[in-house]
């Protein structure tokens, strides 16, 4: 029976960068307090107590809330590990110490829609300071036109750009990929940056002046010096999921569920009620690109006639 510092390793090597990047941290965590054990040792009792210590010692960033959402994502990491373990046939599915343990009650969450002045002082922010203005411009619009994740613009590459017909191939969590349409203006201004900096075809897009491409960490510094300038945005806490919320509930507020559900390249649901309709309801790219023409107010090549013509305050 492995230790669960020989067996982290084995797991970490079959998992996607997304999914390696959620469990790491929990995992490395998890092999500081128990690297010596073995796999079958812990009880129900010590994961929980385990989960209690992740929360209590969670780092506190500006939408920290009480470190529950790190004890759920231990419960998480942990039943990974385990499940691999099971399909090894290192122990029973019946004697899986994570499975036993309830995720922590999930709290409400406090984001929202921002509005349009908002967005507009967000974006004054972006174009003015900083040292890299084109840069975190770029990224800003990418976010709030196509409301993707941040793993899906960091793993954007040149050959995902369609300039045809005004798409971009975003590969998010869970495997998924999927094409987005994009505005002409926003094309034009990917295409340009890519080439202006060199990025290889295969690399990744968002570069630095030096040609080094971006991480996180850009992101961060971007979100404190938004902060800085704009206490409001310091105080609740706004990231980069925020713009993507505000996006997706303008396109649903004005286009309906399906064409939201579609804007977010979700997948169908757990319910099986939710999973049926949205099989019969499923919102085409052209409806998507319809929504994007109608939110950027530029035509789409691929948008239904006059759909970048709507009047919102219809």
């Amino acid at each position: 029976m492995p230790t669960f510092a020989e067996y982290v390793p084995v797991v970490a090597a079959t998992l996607t960068g997304s999914t390696l990047r959620a469990y790491s941290s929990y995992w490395k965590r998890t092999v500081e307090q128990w690297g010596d054990r073995r796999l079958d040792e812990p009880t129900p009792s010590e994961v929980k107590q385990l989960a209690a210590y992740v929360k209590a010692n969670a780092v506190q960033r500006r939408n920290s809330r009480g470190g529950g959402h790190a004890a759920e994502n231990l419960i998480s990491a942990l039943r990974c590990l385990y499940n691999h373990a099971v399909d090894d046939g290192l122990i029973a599915e019946k004697d899986n110490p994570a499975r036993k343990v309830a995720n922590p009650r999930r709290l409400p969450s406090t984001r929202q829609a921002l509005d349009g002045a908002q967005l507009a002082e967000i974006n004054r922010v972006v174009t003015t300071t900083g040292n890299d203005p084109e840069l975190d411009t770029l990224i800003v619009r990418l976010h709030t036109e196509t409301a993707c994740r941040r793993g899906g613009a960091l793993a954007l590459r040149p050959r995902d750009l369609d300039r045809e017909q005004c798409l971009v191939l975003l590969r998010e969590k869970g495997e998924t990929f999927r094409w987005q349409p994009v505005s002409p203006t926003l094309m034009a201004a990917l295409a340009q940056h890519a080439a202006d900096r060199n990025a290889p075809t295969d690399g990744g897009l968002l570069r630095y002046r030096n040609g080094h491409q971006i991480t996180d960490r850009r992101y961060d510094q971007l979100w404190v010096r938004i902060g800085r300038e704009l206490p409001w945005f310091r105080n609740q806490g706004i990231s980069t999921h925020w713009l993507r919320h505000t996006t997706l509930t303008w396109v649903e507020r004005h286009f309906g569920f399906a064409v939201a559900h579609a804007y977010a390249g979700h997948t169908d649901g757990r319910d099986d009620r939710v999973s049926v309709t949205t099989t019969y309801v499923r919102a085409t790219l052209t409806e998507v690109a319809t929504a994007l023409a109608a939110l950027t107010g530029e035509p789409h090549p691929l948008a239904l006639p006059g759909g970048g013509q709507y009047d919102s305050a219809g």
